[in-house]
């Protein structure tokens, strides 16, 4: 079985894959200073109680977009699995696809394992938007190539700067407004929902609509990421919400590697 951890900036997940179906998978906050002991007494705990054993466990992939976080889990794969970790986007497991962009070392792990997912799973020209600590849109061209996108701050993030730079303001939680339809809110915890909520949406379709403008082609829109699924039911800009995209490109990017080594 295939182990992929993916390396986020708020969260690292831990997936157990068996081929392409996921079997189990587990989470934890992301902190680079962890230990790969501590990785250890925490994941195979978890691991026994759904009935996994770490010896089920033949190939390690690592994606991160936190550096410092990868020499432990590296320790984590060697101590504790006997296994030395693929790190995605080198050496086997490199990407694979065209990054054309102006600094292609430069693109996040996380954005290239999604285009390898979208572009193995859908068809054409696709725009992958993913809702993590910051979110990003990303074209996928037709061809696989990652042809460049955007980056805009997560709606967490925009929440805890409004908060934080507002003495008089509450912390709200990310939903959708639901006392009022209305988009005037008559008081401060409704208003700032609508603007959190409506305002977001309101960034998400302004942006895809300019994409698929340059782009000049259609353009599927593929959701990912924690909030996609919230979205995604109240706008009907996404044309698929694929919640384990990055674990799936992962799975995917892992497959190729044991071909190329072979």
């Amino acid at each position: 079985m295939l182990l992929a951890v993916d390396v986020g900036n708020t969260n690292v997940v831990f997936a157990l894959f068996d081929g392409r179906e996921i079997k189990g998978r587990w989470r934890v906050a992301t902190d680079a200073r962890r230990t790969g002991d501590e990785y250890a007494v925490w994941l195979l705990q978890l691991m026994q109680l759904e009935g996994f054993r770490r010896e089920d466990v033949q190939h390690i992939l690592i994606s991160t977009v936190v550096p410092r976080a990868l020499h432990n889990l590296k320790v984590l794969a060697q101590k504790y699995f006997k296994q030395e970790a693929m790190v995605a986007g080198e050496g086997v497991a490199a990407w694979g696809f065209e990054a054309d962009v102006d600094e292609p070392r430069s693109l996040g792990a996380d954005r290239a394992v999604n285009a390898i997912a979208a572009h193995a799973k859908y068809k054409g020209d696709l725009i992958v938007v993913d809702f993590g600590t910051a979110t990003t849109f990303d074209h996928v061209d037709f061809m696989g190539a990652y042809k460049g996108g955007i980056i805009a701050p997560g709606i967490n993030l925009s929440l805890d700067a409004l908060v934080n730079a507002a003495a008089k303001l509450p912390r709200i939680a990310i939903e959708a407004p639901t006392r009022t339809k209305s988009v005037i809110g008559r008081n401060t915890e409704d208003q700032m929902h609508i603007g959190v909520f409506w305002g977001y949406v309101a960034l998400m379709e302004g942006l895809i609509a300019r994409m698929r403008a340059e782009i000049g082609r259609p353009a599927q829109v593929i959701a990912t990421g924690g909030l996609a699924v919230l979205f995604g039911d109240h706008t009907d800009i996404f044309d698929h919400v694929d919640a384990d995209l990055t674990l799936d490109g992962l799975a995917i990017l892992a497959e190729r590697a044991a071909q190329a080594a072979a």
